[in-house]
């Protein structure tokens, strides 16, 4: 599955994924059906590569929404959505997940007032994410500020273009999700 990520720009001769419809290898064309652990690892690797995580940190997010009283997938689904680095590519303050990551990493960002370096916080509901004020006028929060009238952004965010803001108005629901991903094979991958 093509998940436009930075590497997997397809151009019209040049993309793989259109090209064949079979993995590489020369044996490739001999594999019909994956198994069911084989359709399971594969959702969690795309979840995985979707928000930037390794596999020591996403186990730790799905444990922690283990413990959590009710749909686990759901709960994990949360959890990710709410990281700082997604919360700041979903209010268009970034082209990119990794773009996003980045800009946290060298402080341009605060979280309730207080400057913010570590990419994977957890916000809640009533968080509030501001651009330094030196930093807003760095190009890439100036290309994707100039960019955020094209994207949609979710409900459960709130823009303050002008004033740089962002804000959580309530954590997402599994709706409110829409990559075409299946968490209850992640959660059956995980459960064995």
């Amino acid at each position: 599955m093509k998940l436009f990520l930075k590497g997997d720009r397809c151009y019209s001769d040049k993309c793989s994924f259109e090209r064949r419809s079979y993995p590489p290898g020369q044996h490739g064309q001999r594999r019909t059906k994956l198994s069911d652990f084989g359709l399971q690892l594969r959702e969690k690797q795309k979840l995985k590569r979707i928000y930037g995580m390794l596999e020591r940190q996403f186990r730790v997010y799905f444990d922690r929404s283990n413990r959590k009283k009710g749909n686990t997938g759901a709960n994990l689904l949360q959890r990710l959505e709410c990281r700082l680095d997604t919360v700041v590519y979903r209010v268009g303050f970034a082209d990119s997940r990794a773009e996003a990551r980045q800009l946290i990493l060298h402080r341009h960002f605060l979280v309730n007032g207080k400057p913010v370096n570590v990419p994977n916080i957890v916000l809640k509901a009533g968080d509030e994410v501001t651009v330094k004020e030196k930093s807003r006028n760095k190009v890439p929060l100036m290309r994707a500020m100039q960019n955020v009238q094209k994207r949609e952004i979710p409900d459960w965010l709130e823009l303050n273009a002008g004033e740089f803001k962002g804000k959580v108005r309530a954590l997402p629901q599994r709706t409110h999700v829409t990559l075409p991903i299946e968490e209850n094979l992640v959660v059956e991958l995980y459960s064995k």
